[in-house]
């Protein structure tokens, strides 16, 4: 059939002449005119009901598309949203409606925000930075030592009115409460004296588990933190949950929900004598309480030390002998025979391994955590990316 020298019109009726001839069956019809049985019905089916008419190119907007959304109702949505202290969304303003105009029903959802959208009142929300995803999968613990979890309780204002983050620490084998701190607020210096003082009393676990916020997790490579940095160097491996999954360290969100069932409501424990209720918390949660879990047994009988003593000097990251070593610089980039690498600013100053994978290729790492790999090949003007696609 020559397509493309015909009218679309012309196509329609050459093909009902053909139909009515009844030369050939239906399905090689529409083989022939290249279109499918369905078409062909509706040309035949429209032909017989108007005639060549019917055949005419029609509209392809919906045909129940019965709702428009008055004028003044546009007007309404619009005044919703530019008015008043706050900047109502989609729902409220469809609840708004409801009030100013009853007996009405009201534009969905959708269509009250693709109006605002189309009056530039939509804001786009800017993408959140993610924390990487934790690439091994979490262990269990079956004896002390093994792993410590550690988070924040959710803050609370006290009788002072003054907010407070309790920071917890806890052996995950024994349910051993090893720190319960009144804190002002989450940052480096407050958390990582805390956790100095909870090694130096009961020695270093081997993993920490933690959720991804900080200061115990960052938007930096591999997710890592100062803090996360400095349990490396001690030789701890940081563990992190799943964003949105709480129920991976359930044995502190437990404990949790025990300390705040002793919290007086509402709140009258002024600043300075918040710590000596977590103090007495620890006291009858560690030796007093029986833990069903346990077997009734208090999770001080279950508890010994470790025998990771905390170390007077923070040691250096070290690797194997078949890895390389190189020291990252003031601004986070190594250097290895001209190949110019960042690894990020959080890094600077620390020992940077690259284990090779294969000719050309490199994994970067840092102790036992992969970075990502670079390839040589990649390099441009001397610099390469450290890029953490699977190879």
């Amino acid at each position: 059939m020559p397509w493309r020298e015909l009218k679309p019109m012309d196509l329609k009726v050459m093909f009902i002449a053909e139909y009515l001839s009844e030369k050939h069956s239906f399905s090689r019809l529409c083989q022939d005119y290249q279109i499918s049985r369905k078409t062909g019905y509706k040309w035949v089916e429209r032909y017989e009901l108007e005639g060549p008419s019917g055949l005419d190119e029609r509209s392809r907007r919906r045909h129940n598309q019965t709702y428009v959304v008055p004028l003044v109702v546009r007007q309404a949505i619009i005044e919703f949203r530019s008015t008043g202290e706050t900047v109502p969304g989609p729902k409220k303003i469809q609840n708004d409606l409801m009030k100013r105009f009853p007996g009405q029903d009201p534009p969905s959802k959708t269509t009250i925000y693709n109006i605002l959208k189309a009056a530039d009142l939509i804001t786009s929300r800017p993408l959140r930075q993610r924390v990487a995803v934790y690439p091994k999968p979490l262990r269990k613990a079956e004896t002390p030592n093994q792993l410590f979890s550690a988070d924040y309780k959710g803050q609370f204002l006290t009788g002072a009115g003054v907010w407070c983050y309790p920071l917890t620490i806890m052996d995950h084998a024994s349910r051993f409460l090893l720190a319960c701190e009144s804190m002002a607020n989450t940052n480096l210096k407050e958390t990582q004296q805390t956790f100095e003082r909870v090694f130096r009393e009961y020695g270093m676990p081997e993993r920490i588990r933690t959720d991804n916020g900080v200061p115990f997790a960052s938007t930096g490579r591999a997710g890592l933190s100062q803090l996360s940095i400095w349990w490396l160097r001690l030789g701890i491996i940081p563990e992190r949950i799943e964003p949105g999954r709480p129920d991976q360290n359930g044995r502190h969100e437990r404990m949790h929900r025990t300390l705040k069932s002793t919290f007086p409501k509402p709140p009258a424990i002024a600043w300075e004598a918040q710590q000596k209720h977590f103090d007495r918390f620890m006291q009858h949660y560690n030796h007093e309480r029986g833990h069903e879990a346990l077997g009734q047994k208090t999770p001080a009988s279950c508890y010994t030390p470790s025998t990771r003593a905390y170390p007077e000097k923070l040691p250096e990251m070290g690797y194997a002998s078949h890895v390389e070593c190189y020291l990252a610089d003031s601004c986070g980039i190594i250097n290895r025979a001209g190949l110019r690498i960042y690894v990020g600013n959080l890094l600077r100053h620390q020992n940077i391994g690259m284990e090779m994978i294969k000719d050309g290729v490199w994994n970067v790492i840092f102790g036992p955590v992969i970075l990502g790999h670079v390839n040589a090949r990649d390099a441009k003007n001397g610099y390469v990316s450290i890029k953490v696609s699977p190879m």
